[in-house]
């Protein structure tokens, strides 16, 4: 039925792709790996947070209920009111720079 040279290039043939996915795969994750090494680094040295570590602040500091959805849910800050309304006129403003 198939010539056994076929079936022997085929199968060598998908071991080369295989190989070569995992190759790409593990270098996509060493690169990823240094560039967040080189994240926390910097922000050891500059005394900043880190951009992941922060975008994390910020999510879990506005999240009702927390980071984990299992935990209890939040109670809302007492900074936000809640059902008022504020009516403003709105104006535009002009841009001194911006002028002829």
């Amino acid at each position: 039925m198939n010539n056994p040279l076929s079936q022997i290039f085929r199968f060598i043939l998908k071991l080369i792709f295989v190989l070569s996915a995992a190759v790409i795969a593990v270098g996509l994750l060493f690169v990823a790996l240094t560039v967040f090494a080189l994240s926390l680094l910097k922000s050891l040295i500059t005394g900043r947070k880190s951009a992941p570590l922060a975008a994390f602040a910020h999510f879990q500091k506005f999240s009702q209920s927390g980071m984990w959805t299992s935990g209890p849910p939040r109670q809302p800050s007492s900074k936000t009111a809640t059902g008022q309304v504020i009516d403003v006129e709105a104006r535009e403003l002009q841009d001194e720079r911006r002028k002829p």
